[in-house]
């Protein structure tokens, strides 16, 4: 793949519900606020023109939830990928760029979601909260050059 840039969106999933002490921390749902918060930040993403040509998440219940608001705002489909849940930064960026595609919204979790988009956006952003969207864009080249390089040297895509 050469020509123009990439495009990767990092969403960490929405707020989840802690009120079951005996369900396994992959079954955890979202909580009232959470399934608020998916709709409202997919539209938000939305509005800005954005469409993924890949949505993979984890295959947490809490992200797969978080996901799909954001699948049905933006008319793409979920790719559930297990080796997301409780990835480290590297492998996030890893899982995007296996993609192969030029636009990837990738759902998962902290910390690997806040390290990756420290690391991208040159510790600009120290913290990714629930529902947290942060959007980067690299110019030059292709998934090879951009995970070979170093993260920093992508650009922070705010909304205009």
């Amino acid at each position: 793949m050469t020509g123009a840039g990439i495009t990767l969106v990092l969403v960490r999933h929405a707020k989840s519900d802690w009120g079951d002490p005996h369900l396994d921390d992959h079954d955890r749902p979202l909580n009232d606020r959470g399934r608020r918060d998916a709709p409202r930040m997919a539209r938000r993403l939305a509005e800005t023109g954005f469409r993924p040509d890949a949505l993979v998440s984890s295959t947490a219940v809490r992200a797969r939830t978080t996901a799909e608001a954001f699948a049905e705002e933006l008319g793409a489909a979920v790719t559930l990928d297990p080796e997301l849940y409780g990835a480290p930064a590297r492998a996030l960026l890893a899982a995007a760029a296996a993609t192969g595609v030029r636009s990837v919204l990738v759902v998962a979790h902290d910390p690997g979601m806040s390290v990756l988009a420290a690391q991208l956006s040159g510790d600009g952003i120290a913290h990714m909260p629930t529902c947290a969207v942060a959007t980067f864009r690299w110019d030059d080249g292709d998934w090879d050059v951009a995970t070979a390089l170093d993260p920093a040297e992508w650009t922070l895509d705010t909304p205009r």
